[in-house]
């Protein structure tokens, strides 16, 4: 009898520890895109693009995609490198010469950048300061969001930001990378031993954007926009206890620097999502779980 309670209570303190890993937003979801109340129409204007935000534009097709209400022609056609994580010199982020409904870049960087650069876009580009409560290991220096001009070099410099664009593609295979498969679509298979552990151990959240059939970063890879502090976990995208989990920065996935939980391992979690060869599977381990 004392050996069926015990496994009960164990069972008990089990769940009771996946359930508390579930946590519906206490704020706004929409977050600092709620841009000091003017939420949705801040980036979609309902009528006649950028001029229905009181934006001038030389774009003929402002707002034609996506109702997008900000100005993006400063970045048409520009060309600038970004930064790189395996020791090269960057790599290229070229924007189209006008809109374009089948090059990624443009929905899902290029419109991010209309209020996220520094440099080229600066009709209207946000404060570069961040809207939510950060942990005390941030330190006290702001935290810039601009991209081009955020105060920690020259302006101009891109390479101090995280790849992104058509040029940034997530590889399979080798040394840095997951034993994963990419489909004749771009789409990412975590079908190998360690990535499928990894999906189960973690998840897989982030969202490529196929360009010649290839799986590319874009600002949306990483960054949900519509959801700043709260993600959806289920059975289709993860092995963990399907609910809602918290996140910061609009991160599309856990991840919470925030956790008072000594050696926490969420926020490593989401970079190893791409960056495989630094992860526990493929190390040697396949025990070590998602710490929240």
């Amino acid at each position: 009898m004392k050996k069926v309670m015990l496994v009960t209570l164990m069972v008990l303190a089990v769940g009771a520890f996946a359930v508390a890993q579930i946590q519906a937003p206490t704020s706004d979801v929409l977050g600092a895109h709620l841009n000091y109340g003017r939420g949705c129409a801040a980036c979609h204007a309902p009528h006649s693009g950028a001029f229905g935000e009181g934006v001038y534009t030389s774009d003929p097709n402002t707002g034609n995609v996506a109702l997008w209400g900000q100005n993006v022609q400063p970045l048409f056609g520009q060309t600038f490198q970004v930064g790189s994580t395996n020791g090269t010199t960057g790599y290229n982020l070229t924007f189209p010469a006008t809109w374009s409904t089948t090059d990624p870049v443009a929905e899902d960087t290029m419109t991010c950048l209309s209020c996220h650069d520094g440099n080229l876009a600066t009709g209207s580009h946000m404060l570069n300061k961040v809207y939510e409560t950060l942990p005390g290991t941030y330190g006290t220096n702001p935290i810039p969001t601009l991209l081009g001009n955020n105060g920690a070099g020259q302006v101009g410099d891109y390479l101090n930001d995280h790849p992104v664009g058509d040029n940034a593609i997530v590889g399979c295979g080798g040394q840095y990378n997951w034993d994963c498969t990419i489909a004749s679509n771009g789409k990412i298979l975590m079908n190998g031993p360690n990535s499928s552990k990894f999906v189960q151990n973690y998840g897989f959240f982030v969202s490529t954007q196929a360009y010649n059939n290839q799986p590319t970063v874009q600002c949306t890879t990483c960054h949900n926009q519509h959801l700043m502090n709260v993600v959806a976990v289920s059975a289709s995208n993860s092995g963990l206890t399907p609910g809602y989990y918290a996140t910061m920065f609009f991160i599309r996935a856990p991840y919470n620097p925030a956790s008072g939980t000594g050696g926490s391992n969420q926020t490593a979690q989401f970079c190893r999502q791409c960056h495989g060869g630094e992860a526990n599977e493929s190390n040697g381990s396949y025990t070590i779980p998602t710490t929240f």
